[in-house]
């Protein structure tokens, strides 16, 4: 049976051009023929999990990844498959499997010199925008001078920072822009940072969820956080920005998405990256904000973010020893899986990137760009 399983993977990667064992950068390379009924029985999740377990290598992560994704290989699966499916679940494989309860906490309870080394100057754990940029710090300093042309910004506005990572997006508009504000969030860590970054500046960090915040603000924004807010929360979400905002405010979201509403977010990401995370469609937003906020501007680009991936995996990569995780392989494989499979994803177009404008009371604010 090991051998049909072999062979119809071999199938389905077909649609994708992808080799088992092929010659080519993206091709699939073997370690234990086991993979194969491993991944009939779970999946994505089994496919990343078997490449922590090093049981599968490939040169060009990222390549693959955006020829498997933009190959839709779900929709190629026949009736008779169902009978690789269930064989798979009874076969014992003698693997050990991945604790979901130890390694999805590692994302988050990394060093903060991890982040230090692989985001830019300003720790923005977010899309760039590289138009006109020659470097990830450049990039990411159009994104934050892009958002503040978005939001109108002027010296001596109150701005709202939800969900503010460690600080860096908040503090460089009150730099250049002159604005105050304030920026909230849930981790410890990152407020511990924002809390020094802000120091002498018009800028308060609070360890606060976001619709606790009762004052209300000249203009908001939140940068992939509504990812994290629950696709049934959409639409509480934006109800609390808009009390939020004084009249005439605009609110600006930054977030990764899919064209598709039925596109789920990966079992494995979910598991081991960003748990309980959702990916929402154009139609979930726009029907969330029917009737609480007016949409004013539907920015895409999704390209970007594959090429903030690799500079992240390439900055990563070129630390990793000096991190102390050179004795750690299978920490390194779950970090390059999750960086290049994003950019593969975001290359192929399967998953976007979107920035958002809403206005409070539906008044044009006129070219926003």
């Amino acid at each position: 049976m090991k051998g049909q399983f072999r062979k119809r993977f071999g199938e389905l990667l077909e649609y994708a051009d992808v080799r088992i064992d092929g010659d080519r950068p993206w091709d699939l390379q073997v370690n234990r023929e086991e993979v194969f009924a491993r991944m009939f029985a779970s999946g994505s999740l089994g496919l990343g999990e078997s490449y922590v377990d090093g049981w599968w290598d490939c040169d060009r992560l990222d390549e693959l990844m955006c020829r498997l994704s933009g190959a839709e290989l779900k929709s190629r699966f026949r009736a008779g498959d169902i009978i690789h499916v269930l064989h798979s679940l009874l076969v014992t494989i003698p693997y050990r499997r991945s604790d979901p309860d130890a390694e999805g906490k590692v994302h988050y309870e990394q060093k903060r010199e991890l982040y230090r080394c692989m985001l830019d100057k300003r720790m923005i754990y977010s899309c760039a925008f590289w138009e006109n940029a020659k470097s990830l710090d450049e990039a990411q300093e159009h994104k934050l001078d892009l958002i503040a042309r978005k939001l109108r910004l002027k010296p001596g506005m109150k701005i709202l920072d939800i969900g503010c990572g460690w600080g860096g997006a908040l503090h460089y508009l009150a730099e250049k822009y002159g604005v105050s504000g304030v920026a909230v969030t849930i981790s410890p860590d990152q407020f511990a940072a924002a809390s020094e970054l802000y120091a002498g500046l018009p800028l308060e960090v609070r360890l606060q969820d976001y619709r606790a915040v009762s004052e209300q603000f000249d203009h908001s924004f939140s940068i992939d956080m509504l990812g994290h807010v629950g696709r049934r929360n959409y639409r509480k979400y934006l109800r609390t920005v808009r009390r939020q905002l004084h009249p005439g405010g605009l609110h600006l979201v930054q977030t990764a998405g899919s064209a598709n509403r039925s596109v789920k977010a990966d079992p494995w990401v979910n598991r081991y990256i960003f748990p309980g995370s959702h990916i929402p469609s154009p139609k979930q937003i726009a029907e969330a904000s029917e009737g609480v906020l007016v949409l004013q501007d539907w920015h895409n680009f999704t390209q970007d973010y594959d090429r903030t991936f690799m500079c992240w995996y390439e900055n990563l990569s070129a630390a990793w020893e000096a991190l102390g995780y050179d004795n750690d392989d299978r920490l390194f494989r779950m970090w390059r899986y999750y960086l290049l499979s994003f950019a593969g994803v975001f290359r192929s177009g399967v998953s976007q990137l979107w920035q958002i404008t809403f206005s409070r009371d539906g008044a044009s604010p006129g070219n926003i760009r």
